[in-house]
């Protein structure tokens, strides 16, 4: 069963990586996000098809093994839309040393967490309230410094604020197919909604990000930051951090050090990176001197 879901997840990561140049393409000429707009563009729509197809992937991979396993693989999208979204053009060392070391770093969170041995689980009730208010806290965050910046800042903290909703997303699919059987109806419904519109909110703050810009940059935040929430969710409410230690979750934390390196090298030197003018900066025509 793990291997089965460590292929799905494989796929899942290449839609996403497809989705998201495609998405950017659509998104990428425009300053603010329309949805009605985006909903007529046959692109963006087919980018819309790819990550739901993705996302089922994925949620499937998720019901066959822990979240700690699944969740990091996801990391393949990043050399895959590195590649997609330069396709031509010779990519440049520190763009591939951010892609290796965002690898590097969630492969050892992957090895880290699959040699843990799981505890009894969190009740689903306390997971979805305790897990609801910290994503809920940390999303709307970054949202609200994303609002207020520019450039690559603005589109790693969007990323971030949808990487963080979609890890809530997955731990909580985990957390339901675990505890499906004993949940009470009231209890799943929560959790029904709050899947929902976590999934809502992550998929609107992406857009942004698209919008703000790269999607290898796009990608490799939500594939850092979105299985590092995923997996401490999974470790302190789902009991998948049996036997890892002091040591053992200081590794875990260096290895989100490493990751974290890598974005900031793709959102500092991918050659999409640069920062957009705004829309008043384009219209205003350059002063000629006398």
């Amino acid at each position: 069963m793990t291997a089965l879901a460590l292929l799905l997840a494989v796929a899942g990561a290449a839609c996403f990586a497809c989705a998201a140049v495609l998405q950017h393409g659509a998104i990428a000429p425009r300053s603010k996000v329309d949805l009605r707009e985006l909903l007529a563009h046959p692109r963006w729509l087919a980018g819309a098809g790819l990550a739901a197809g993705g996302a089922g992937l994925h949620a499937l991979a998720l019901v066959l093994a822990p979240v700690s396993v699944v969740q990091p693989v996801g990391v393949l999208a990043v050399p895959l839309a590195v590649a997609l979204g330069l396709r031509g053009s010779r990519l440049p060392k520190r763009v591939v040393g951010g892609v290796a070391l965002c690898v590097a770093g969630v492969a050892l969170v992957v090895r880290t967490a699959a040699a843990a041995t799981p505890d009894a689980p969190a009740d689903l009730g306390r997971f979805l309230l305790v897990s609801g208010t910290a994503a809920a806290t940390v999303g709307l965050a970054l949202a609200v410094l994303a609002a207020r910046t520019n450039g690559r800042i603005r589109c790693v903290a969007f990323a971030a604020g949808g990487a963080v909703a979609f890890g809530l997303v997955s731990a909580l699919l985990r957390a339901v197919s675990v505890q499906f059987a004993t949940a009470d109806p009231a209890t799943l419904l929560g959790a029904a909604a709050a899947l929902a519109v976590a999934l809502a909110a992550g998929g609107w703050l992406v857009q942004q990000g698209f919008a703000a810009g790269p999607p290898a940059v796009v990608v490799a935040t939500l594939t850092v930051v979105d299985p590092f929430v995923a997996t401490g969710l999974g470790a302190g409410l789902l009991g998948e951090a049996g036997g890892l230690g002091p040591a053992g979750m200081a590794f875990l934390l260096g290895a989100g050090a490493v990751a974290t390196a890598g974005v900031a090298l793709l959102a500092r030197h991918h050659p999409e990176a640069a920062p957009r003018p705004t829309p008043t900066e384009r219209r205003t025509p350059k002063e000629v001197p006398t």
